[in-house]
């Protein structure tokens, strides 16, 4: 039996610009690993948050705030378990960077307390159990996030279902993440007032064109489909210098570029990794000149999921007070 194992989960793009809380992608570039030992005391705990990023240690040691905390509480309750978990959170995905970084946290317990389940569940069932771990942090139970971290690649995320959409491996992403952060909770604020249907029916063909595009591996379908006339106009102005990335994006053959997420980070869908390595320093640019230091990632939009890189089966250590702020 394995009593501990760690996880990475990787960063990723969500809602790809036309679909708001239904798609997203895996990053290859920024992730968080997540420490998970089986204990018998049948709780959860947190003993430690660390990491590369700013304001990793400031995150919340109480389970029950805590986006990776909260789905390993779930996961227990649902299913009965004799034991608990101990977890140590190291983190690598930026916070309010638009990039998933309370998604990561958990996405990578989760997948790292899977591990030790005397019978492991599939990958797909783990994904009502990230949604209640991402509720914590962003106030709502979207899996745009989730969903490709655990799948990864490009996935469709239901309320009840996160789904693998295939994806050519030619396509792919430019994603810039700017010396800024846009907490979700507020860019989603701005999103409140009520649509024109006009513009929800534009969208809604958008949509459709960019889903077969992928079906097809038709680059001019997703051309036509990467334009969000719903939610990009109203959180552009939330970022300086979105305007100029994407332009800059677009100039060096971009098929569409949008907000990642909740923003700030910024990305674009090109039709080779030759056009994105191109186009990266541009894009990076465009950020320095708004006055924004700024590091661009170029990952295959078919980018890896969650995995497990180490497992121990050495029994676990007593229980011990969870410290630091």
């Amino acid at each position: 039996m394995n009593h501990s194992a760690t996880a990475f989960a990787p960063a990723s793009v969500g809602n790809i610009g036309v679909g708001f809380d239904l798609l997203g992608h895996a990053i290859d570039g920024p992730r968080d690993l997540a420490t998970v030992r089986r204990i018998a005391e049948p709780q959860v705990r947190i003993d430690a948050i660390g990491g590369d990023i700013a304001g990793a240690d400031t995150l919340p040691l109480d389970p029950r705030r805590n986006t990776a905390g909260g789905a390993l509480l779930a996961l227990r309750e649902a299913l009965g378990l004799p034991y608990g978990f101990a977890l140590e959170l190291h983190k690598g995905v930026p916070l309010g960077s638009g990039l998933g970084g309370s998604a990561a946290s958990c996405v990578a317990a989760l997948v790292a307390a899977n591990a030790l389940l005397d019978a492991p569940l599939p990958r797909e069932a783990l994904y009502r159990f990230a949604l209640d771990g991402e509720a914590i942090s962003s106030g709502s139970r979207h899996g745009d996030n989730v969903a490709p971290m655990l799948l990864g690649g490009v996935a469709l995320a239901t309320e009840a279902r996160a789904l693998r959409i295939a994806a050519p491996d030619w396509l792919h992403a430019v994603v810039v993440h700017p010396d800024q952060v846009l907490e979700t909770r507020r860019s989603r604020e701005v999103l409140a007032a009520p649509y024109p249907l006009a513009d929800v029916v534009r969208q809604g063909a958008h949509l459709a064109q960019f889903l077969l595009g992928l079906q097809h591996d038709d680059a001019d379908l997703l051309r036509d489909g990467l334009r969000d006339v719903l939610v990009e106009p109203r959180r552009a102005p939330l970022i300086p210098g979105f305007s100029a990335v994407k332009a800059a994006a677009l100039e060096h053959g971009a098929l569409g570029a949008s907000i990642s997420g909740g923003g700030p980070s910024v990305f674009a869908w090109f039709d080779a990794r030759a056009a994105a390595e191109r186009a990266a320093p541009a894009m990076r640019q465009a950020f320095v000149d708004a006055g924004f230091d700024a590091r661009a990632y170029v990952t295959p939009v078919n980018a890896p999921a969650a995995e497990v890189v180490a497992r121990s089966s050495a029994q676990p250590a007593p229980a011990r007070a969870a410290t630091g702020a």
